[in-house]
């Protein structure tokens, strides 16, 4: 599990799944589903969001802290 939501990520950057889907030139299908969870990003989709998001990829993968 991710430590933020996709979906935050792209909001607190400002942009839309379409945006998003532009700037990928993946469907909005694909963004979705990413979103939810019911597909993850490979490695290099996974780095162009963190750069699209403006976000380190250690705020993405790396585990919460629980206690």
């Amino acid at each position: 599990m991710f430590q933020i939501s996709l979906a935050s990520a792209r909001v607190n950057a400002n942009m839309t799944q379409e945006d998003v889907t532009k700037a990928m030139h993946v469907s909005k299908t694909t963004i979705v589903n990413w979103e939810k969870g019911k597909i993850i990003p490979g490695i290099p989709e996974m780095a162009m969001l963190c750069k699209i998001y403006d976000i380190p990829q250690d705020y993405i993968f790396l585990p919460t802290n629980s206690t």
